[in-house]
Formats: structure tokens, C-alpha cells, sequence
């Protein structure tokens, strides 16, 4: 195992919970070290792809058979990939004591369930919006303060136009000038690994983070 092969010491904790899992390994590590649970986690997300993994999502009728487009007009589906991501967040104190390289912060962390339907998003995008709203809320800041977003972005029609909705509302007349991507046009949907691989993708060498996860295809 990786605990002992590294000579780690403390609990293991799996989160599985669909697309939203490494964000919310992620967030929960933040808060772990937030509540003096822990001084240092390691944590992250992974997947790989399957026969199984193709056929369901081939039965949902949400790949692409073109390319992913994410927020396109012309955009028809996801394409799949696999990839992983592993942080180690810890205090401030933490990483001084030991003279580490600091790449970010995350300031604030939000989280809910879609419970609209099993697959697709509630069309409206009221739970992005509910996450969006709590991880800034938990930060501290406003959409005024937002530089960027790493948006889950699938590339199929339900999705693509339900965070896009949650976010127009979110930021109000930021919208209009909000920097707004995602990864998967790119590298694919990572699954269990997508929300821990767009956490790490920040669009300079020093960011601050402000994390939301939703259970949405």
C-alpha cells in the first residue's frame, strides 16, 4: 500500500461519489486541517477506464461521436479519459516549519447533491449555483473576486447549459468578462479523477482556490 510503501501514519478515507469524488477528497482534507483534525493529507482522485465505464455512458447516450466541445452550440457529448491527481494540503505552519514550496491556497470549499435525477442535472443548474454560492461564501469573497473558473464543462447538452445558467446568476454582471473553461475538451471526463485533475489546473504559478463540488454528469 501507499501508506506503508511512503511510511504514513493516520485514517484512510475513501470518498467515491461519481464525478464530484477528488474535489470532494480534496475539500474534505481542507476540512480536516481547518478543524485541527489533522496537520497534513494527502489527498486526490484517480480513475480508469473500463468496458463497463464505456458501456454505461455509451447507454446514457452522452459520448460524443465527434469531439467534446464544452459550452459549444454544436456540442454533442463527452469524450472519456483517465488520469488522477494527489495534493498534500496542509497548515501554513506546516509547510514553513518544513521550508515547502508553496503552489496555492484553498480559501473556501463547497459541496451538495443534485437530486433532480439519478444522471442529469437539475436544468436550471440550482445545485452548481448552491455550491458556488456556499465556497465563496466559506471564503469570504464575492464573484468580483473571482479570476477565473475551471467549470466541469462535459460537453453534452444538459449539462453544458445548466452550469451555464448557475454561473450567469452566480456572478451577475461579471459573467460578461468571467474567464470560464474546461479540461475536458482536452483530456476527456476523468471521472472520479476530473474534480482533483481541474483543481490542480490554475492559470498561474500561484493561485488562490475557492472549490465547489456538485454530483453531476
Amino acid at each position: 500500500m501507499v501508506l506503508d510503501a511512503l511510511d504514513f501514519s493516520g485514517p484512510i478515507t475513501i470518498i467515491s461519489n461519481a464525478c464530484a469524488s477528488g474535489g470532494n477528497a480534496i475539500g474534505h482534507a481542507w476540512d480536516l486541517i481547518r478543524c485541527g483534525q489533522a496537520e497534513r493529507v494527502v489527498a486526490g482522485g484517480y480513475d480508469a477506464l473500463g468496458e463497463l465505464v464505456f458501456s454505461g455512458f455509451d447507454s446514457l447516450q452522452a459520448l460524443s461521436p465527434t469531439v467534446c466541445r464544452p459550452f459549444d452550440a454544436r456540442r454533442d457529448g463527452l469524450a472519456l479519459g483517465e488520469g488522477a491527481a494527489v495534493v498534500t494540503l496542509e497548515t501554513l505552519e506546516g509547510a514553513q516549519r518544513r521550508g515547502a514550496i508553496i503552489l496555492g491556497e484553498l480559501i473556501g470549499y463547497g459541496t451538495a447533491i443534485d437530486q433532480h435525477h439519478l444522471t442529469q442535472p437539475h436544468p436550471q443548474g440550482s445545485t452548481t449555483l448552491t455550491v458556488m454560492k456556499q465556497a465563496c461564501a466559506s471564503a469570504g469573497v464575492t464573484p468580483d473576486a473571482i479570476d477565473y473558473i475551471n467549470a466541469h464543462g462535459t460537453g453534452t447538452v444538459l449539462n453544458d447549459s445548466s452550469e451555464a445558467l448557475a454561473i450567469s446568476e452566480w456572478a451577475g454582471r461579471r459573467a460578461a468578462t468571467l474567464p470560464v473553461s474546461s479540461t475536458k475538451a482536452g483530456i476527456g471526463h476523468l471521472l472520479g479523477g476530473a474534480g482533483a485533475v481541474e483543481a490542480v489546473v490554475l492559470p498561474d504559478d500561484s493561485a488562490r482556490t475557492v472549490a465547489a463540488a456538485g454530483n453531476r454528469v
